[in-house]
């Protein structure tokens, strides 16, 4: 997948659903239940059981949805995470080798990074997005808007403790998109296998978020 297309994606949809699941059935159902909204977007994170698997197995399951691989830390789960057949990467961290990695492997990478330094060092080494985590622990929306002016053509997607009632604050910011876990799998549903209830959180989402669907607004893209 090109940059351009992973950007037109995000900017298309504006959220991506985080699955961090201690049982791969358990992630296999959190990612079918996400794709039953609607929502196309998931990433599964590395740290889930036999995440090489989950990802194979719902890029066959869920043609229609957009497979990726997060919290990579290694040049070793980055390899792996491509061979799964993931469409997309994130990592929680900015390393020069990994970003090179994914350019070489013509693989979108998002990285981590916080301050403005760490930001632009992500996106010079060739990152496609960087990914500020935690966002919300750092004065969420009002810091993604504080970016804006010198970091503008970044394309930033904010992390941890985004949720609905404040995802579209962060867009409105000029975030190019968002990404949750939590907020996405309450607990309860988890806990009893409610799948349906984790659908209509995702379904709820991108109501909040209609206004911001397929436009460019965020100021990174402008």
């Amino acid at each position: 997948m090109s940059p351009e297309t992973w950007l037109s994606l995000l900017r298309q949809h504006r959220a991506i659903a985080v699955i961090r699941a201690d049982d791969i059935a358990l992630g296999y159902h959190m990612a079918h239940a996400i794709a039953q909204a609607g929502m196309p977007l998931i990433e599964i994170t590395w740290n889930s059981d036999r995440p090489a698997d989950l990802i194979s197995k719902l890029r066959s399951e869920l043609p229609h949805c957009v497979i990726g691989a997060g919290t990579l830390l290694t040049i070793e789960q980055l390899e792996a995470a491509i061979a799964a057949g993931a469409q997309y990467l994130f990592t929680p961290h900015t390393s020069s080798k990994l970003i090179q990695k994914a350019v070489t492997a013509e693989t979108p990478i998002v990285a981590g990074a916080l301050t403005p330094s760490e930001i632009v060092a992500a996106w010079q080494a060739g990152a496609t997005c960087v990914k500020i985590f935690p966002a919300q622990a750092v004065g969420g929306a009002a810091y993604i808007r504080s970016l804006q002016g010198p970091l503008g053509q970044i394309p930033l997607i904010p992390t941890g403790g985004v949720t609905l009632a404040n995802a579209s604050d962060f867009l409105k910011a000029g975030a190019i998109a968002v990404g949750l876990a939590g907020e996405l799998f309450p607990k309860a549903a988890l806990a009893s296998g409610n799948w349906d209830a984790i659908t209509q959180q995702a379904i709820r989402l991108q109501q909040h978020l209609q206004p911001f669907l397929g436009k460019v607004g965020d100021r990174a893209n402008s």
